[in-house]
C-alpha cells in the first residue's frame, strides 16, 4: 500500500494520534466544559452546539440550545476533532489551509472541519481532548466561546 504525501506529512509532525492514554477525561469534566462554552456564548446572546472529544477522538458529550439548528451538532463534534487530531485551533487551521496551498488538501479529510470553533484540551503538556463549538454567529464567536471552554480545564498535578 503507498502512502499519502499529506498523511505522512502529518504523521512526521505529529498531528494525526490522540493524547497519550494516561490521561483522560471524564464525563463530568465534559460537561463543566460545556457549560463553560455555553456561559461564554450566552454572554454573546447566541445558544450554540458543544461538542468535546476525548483523547482518542470518540465523542463524550453533544449539547445544543433549543434555537440551534441540529446540524451544528456534527459541526462542532468535527470541530473539536479536528482540534485534537491537529493539535491546533480550527481558526488557526482554516486560515492557513486558505492561504497556504500545501495545506489546502486538509480540508478534503473526511473528519476535519476547518472552521473555527474547535479547540485542542491541553490542562498540562498533553492534549488530552478537544472541544467545538458552533453556531455561536461565526467562526470568531465560536473559537471565543471554545477557548472559554478550554481555560475551564484544570491542569492536572
Amino acid at each position: 500500500m503507498r502512502s499519502h504525501p499529506l498523511l505522512s506529512l502529518m504523521l512526521a509532525a505529529g498531528l494525526a494520534g490522540g493524547a497519550q492514554a494516561d490521561t483522560e477525561l471524564t464525563l463530568v469534566t465534559a460537561e463543566q466544559l460545556a457549560a463553560a462554552a455555553r456561559s461564554a456564548c450566552q454572554a454573546l446572546g447566541r445558544e450554540v452546539a458543544v461538542a468535546v472529544v476525548d483523547g482518542s477522538g470518540q465523542t463524550l458529550l453533544l449539547s445544543r440550545g433549543p434555537a440551534v439548528g441540529p446540524h451544528n451538532l456534527e459541526a462542532a463534534r468535527r470541530k473539536a476533532f479536528t482540534a485534537l487530531s491537529t493539535r491546533q485551533a480550527t481558526l488557526a487551521l482554516g486560515r492557513q489551509a486558505r492561504s497556504q496551498p500545501d495545506t489546502a488538501a486538509l480540508q478534503y479529510l473526511p473528519e476535519l472541519l476547518l472552521l473555527g470553533g474547535g479547540v485542542p484540551l491541553k490542562p498540562g503538556q498533553t492534549v488530552v481532548g478537544g472541544v467545538g463549538v458552533a453556531g455561536g454567529g461565526g467562526p470568531e464567536n465560536d473559537h471565543a466561546c471554545a477557548l472559554a471552554a478550554a481555560a475551564a480545564l484544570k491542569p492536572q498535578s
